[in-house]
This record gives structure tokens, C-alpha cells and sequence, in this order.
């Protein structure tokens, strides 16, 4: 993290003209908070509260807590919308608008009753402004711009100011130019922690927390195209994909809570491997237990917050992922013709007469693409990637792993590497006899309503279909890799 007390100096020369918009005394205001920044992507360890009331701090994945500063009983953070450079992935970056740094921006955690002071320096080169998904405040601090204040003009530094009333976890991103600011980035993380004991709120171990966004980059590009509904191709948590977002360590029987944001513009199945969770919490606050069942999936629509409850008690590596399947890929195109099961070796080798590299990809499905290495345009990143213990995962976008270890040592949860199956307990190859010829129902069901339309002409006959089938153990009848 780094401070530039001299890069807002003008800005808090401006910040007179901007307080007139709040209710905010002067006297208060009387030197802006230092802004802290963050330009590295990887995971920052919980901010323990320095001073006011205590709490349990989060984790967020792929990103870190914003510092404040009490004055006179207040809470105070200073945000400052700018453009960013990201880390997507090793390999890939993107220039992307953000705050204080960083893309999404610092997560801002606060006790319930807090009194909370945001200022929210401009350094974008439109106006923005910052609405508190989620809260309850008073209208003029709700952050629309237009609607309930002025637009935050370039350079300008507003201040918005309220009681954190409620405990749960909540998200802000702009209400000005939504569709530009929120498709280049700008959003971030509030937890309101509870004030003491909570009936519908539990302790737990490890509490994570991210966002999950997107972004249409052309490989080759860095910057965001913002006109883009749903044909994203990087598909985010804490605006990394697959394999640069961190995994979560946890110890074998930690309580674990994770909190999940949704500000991209479709939903997201969220699915944990081994274990069952609960949904103990959405941005409307607690789940009552009463309310409370056993999932593995969870699916959070867009604008929604889920929180979910675990305990850790399978050790072992264990998938995390949103389970639309093209939102575990990284840039990947759209409206490509369909070649599975095509047997086009006849047409790749005259194409080869005139492109003597080309290849055929697809006929077998597209794990090829993971297998071959192509030489990649600049600044983008292979669709799915990643070497796990026993090859490639073939993954993108929206995946992660949950790493749950008996021997991780107390207050340490840095990477425990691969985990060491015990003896006999992974999935193997069959070595025994051959498999007799496989049963296949005789008849059952039918047509409860017949159709009205004529059947097609006799002449014609039935249509015939006939499946493809690899040869023998290999890949018989190819001469390697093709592709397009």
C-alpha cells in the first residue's frame, strides 16, 4: 500500500465547494483523511481493527480492507475513484477504472452503529458517484446521481455520511454512467460486522469474501469494451480469472463463511465440491435459521449478495466454481460452427497445401485447446488453462479451489501445496476383464400425443445417424491435432 498525501492536495482545495452538499460540519472536515492505495493483486491478510469496536475481519479474495482514521467518535475512509492497471491472470492486464488503486476497490469494514464518513475524491475524467448497495441511510447519501445529488465532477471530492445500521454484507459502485464505470470495474465490498453476540449471526473461522464481475476484452486489448450486455469473455471474482485467483485455505473443522457478490449482468450458480453448504445471509440481512437448508449450489442474481455457512470438515482439494460452463473459460469467441464429431482431415490437408500450419480444432471436443499450446496475441489468455497434480484442469474465469487441511497450523493459512491423497481413495483405471456388451432397454413409454403434422415422405426413408467413436485405447484415425 502506498500514500499520496501530495497527489490530493488540489482536491482538497476543492473539497469546500463539495461540502456544501452534505451535512457535514466543517469543523469535522478539517483536513482530509490520507488516501491508501494497493497496487498488488494478490490476497492482503485481514486488517485487525487498529481501534474503535472490535470485530472479526475478512478475507478478501484477491483484494484487501480499506484503513480509516476516528475522528471525534467518526469512522473515516477516503476513496478515490481513478483509472487502474489489473492483474487479471499471470500473463494478462487490463487497464480498468477502480478506486483507490485497484479493481474492484477496497472492501470497508465497520461495526453495526458505527458512524461512517466516506469521502470520495474524483479522478476519473467524467463524473461519477458512489451508491451504498444495500443500506438503509438517509436519501440525500443514497448516491444517484441526478436523482439524489449532484454528479461528483472530475476533480471534485464529495463526502457522504451515515450510521451503518445493520450488519450484513453490502456492495457500492457507481450510480453515474453505470453501464461505462461498472463494465471497466468500479465497485467494491462493505461488511457491517455485528455489534456483539448476534442470534442469527455465528463465529466462525475463516470468513472470505469477493465480487463477481465481468469484462469483453478482444485479445490483444486491455481495455474493456463497456457497450457489451452478455457476450463477456472474462468472466471475474475480485476482477481475476482463472488461474490467478488465490485459493482459500482452511484447517480441517473450521466453521468457514464465505460472502459472494453479483455485478455482472446474468446470474451465477455458485458450486462448492465435497461439502453441503447453508444460505445464511443475503444483502437483506440474516437468514433466520428457521429458513435455513442444505445446498451445494447457490445460485445469487445480479444486484444480489448470498453468504454462505460450512463446516470444513472434508480435507482434501476441493473444486469452487460458478457452474456456467463458459464462465469457467477465459476469452473465449462466440458463434464458432460446431465440429464435433466432424471428420474434416480431407479438407485440413488442402488447406495445408496453402497454410502449412494450419490446424483443425474441436473434432474431438475442445479439450485440444488446453493441450496445444497455441501461440496466444499479446495481452489475452489460453480459454481453459491451469496444471493441477495429475495435468491439465481445463479451466478459466470463475473457479477456484477450497484447500481444507487436518496439519495446517493454527494463524498460518498460506498454501499447503497439492493435497496427498491417502492410499486407495482416488478414482483408477480398470485393468480387469473387458466389459461385457452393455444392456440397452428393450422398449418403454411412448407417445401420449401423436403428432398432427404428415410424416416425412417415404421416399426420403428415416433419417440414419451414426455416432463416431474413437478406436481402440488411442485416438485412432487421427494424425494428430488439428485445427482452424
Amino acid at each position: 500500500m502506498v500514500s499520496r498525501r501530495d497527489l490530493f492536495v488540489r482536491s482538497a482545495g476543492a473539497l469546500g465547494a463539495a461540502v456544501t452538499a452534505t451535512a457535514v460540519s466543517r469543523v469535522a472536515m478539517a483536513a482530509l483523511p490520507e488516501p491508501v492505495l494497493q497496487t498488488s493483486a494478490t490476497t492482503a491478510p485481514p486488517l485487525l481493527p487498529p481501534n474503535g469496536r472490535p470485530y472479526q475481519p475478512v478475507l478478501t479474495l484477491n483484494g484487501w480492507t480499506l484503513p480509516w482514521r476516528m475522528n471525534q467518535g467518526v469512522k473515516e475512509f477516503h476513496l478515490v475513484a481513478e483509472p487502474v492497471l489489473r492483474e487479471l491472470a499471470p500473463g494478462m492486464k487490463a487497464h480498468l477504472w477502480g478506486y483507490n488503486g485497484q479493481s474492484p476497490g477496497p472492501t470497508i469494514e465497520v461495526v453495526e452503529g458505527d458512524r461512517v464518513r466516506i469521502f470520495v475524491t474524483n479522478r476519473l475524467p467524467e463524473h461519477t458517484s458512489v451508491h451504498w448497495h444495500g443500506q438503509r441511510l438517509p436519501n440525500g447519501m443514497d448516491g444517484v446521481s441526478g436523482l439524489t445529488q449532484p454528479a461528483i465532477q472530475p476533480g471534485k471530492t464529495f463526502v457522504y455520511e451515515f450510521e451503518a445500521r445493520r450488519p450484513g454484507t453490502f456492495m457500492y459502485h457507481p450510480h453515474a454512467d453505470e453501464m461505462t464505470q461498472m463494465a471497466m470495474g468500479m465497485m467494491g465490498l462493505w461488511i457491517t460486522h455485528p455489534r456483539g453476540r448476534h442470534p442469527q449471526i455465528d463465529t466462525v473461522d475463516r470468513d472470505f469474501c469477493f465480487l463477481l464481475n465481468a469484462f469483453d476484452i478482444e485479445p490483444g486489448a486491455a481495455t474493456p469494451r463497456p457497450s457489451t450486455m452478455l457476450d463477456f469473455n472474462l468472466w471475474c471474482w475480485n476482477s481475476r480469472v482463472f488461474p490467478g485467483i488465490d485459493s482459500l485455505h482452511v484447517r480441517q473443522g473450521d466453521r468457514v463463511r464465505i460472502r459472494v457478490g453479483n455485478l455482472t449482468m446474468t446470474n451465477h450458480p455458485i458450486h462448492l465440491h465435497g461439502h453441503e453448504f447453508s444460505v445464511t445471509g443475503t444483502d437483506g440481512g440474516p437468514v433466520p435459521r428457521s429458513a435455513r437448508w442444505p445446498e451445494v449450489t447457490t445460485d445469487i442474481a445480479v444486484g444480489q449478495m448470498r453468504q454462505i455457512e460450512f463446516l470444513a470438515d472434508e480435507p482434501g482439494d476441493w473444486a469452487f466454481h460458478c457452474h456456467k460452463s463458459h464462465h469457467t473459460m477465459n476469452a473465449m469467441g462466440h458463434g464458432l460452427p460446431n465440429l464435433i464429431g466432424v471428420d474434416h482431415s480431407g479438407l485440413a490437408q488442402k488447406i495445408r497445401r496453402l497454410v502449412p500450419e494450419y490446424m483443425v480444432m474441436g473434432e474431438r471436443g475442445m479439450a485440444d485447446m488446453a493441450e496445444m499450446e497455441m501461440p496466444l496475441p499479446d495481452n489475452t489468455l489460453p480459454m481453459m488453462t491451469g496444471q493441477g497434480p495429475f495435468g491439465g484442469v481445463e479451466m478459466g474465469g470463475m473457479f477456484s479451489i477450497l484447500k481444507v487441511r487436518k496439519d495446517q497450523k493454527p494463524g498460518d493459512y498460506s498454501d499447503p501445496g497439492w493435497y496427498a491423497q491417502p492410499k486407495g481413495s482416488r478414482a483408477f483405471e480398470w485393468s480387469g476383464a473387458p466389459l461385457p456388451t452393455p444392456a440397452r432397454f428393450a422398449a418403454e413409454g411412448g407417445q401420449s400425443m401423436p403428432r398432427q403434422q404428415a410424416a416425412p415422405a417415404a421416399s426420403n426413408g428415416p433419417t440414419e445417424l451414426r455416432a463416431r467413436k474413437p478406436q481402440g485405447g488411442g485416438h485412432g484415425g487421427h494424425s494428430g491435432h488439428s485445427g482452424h
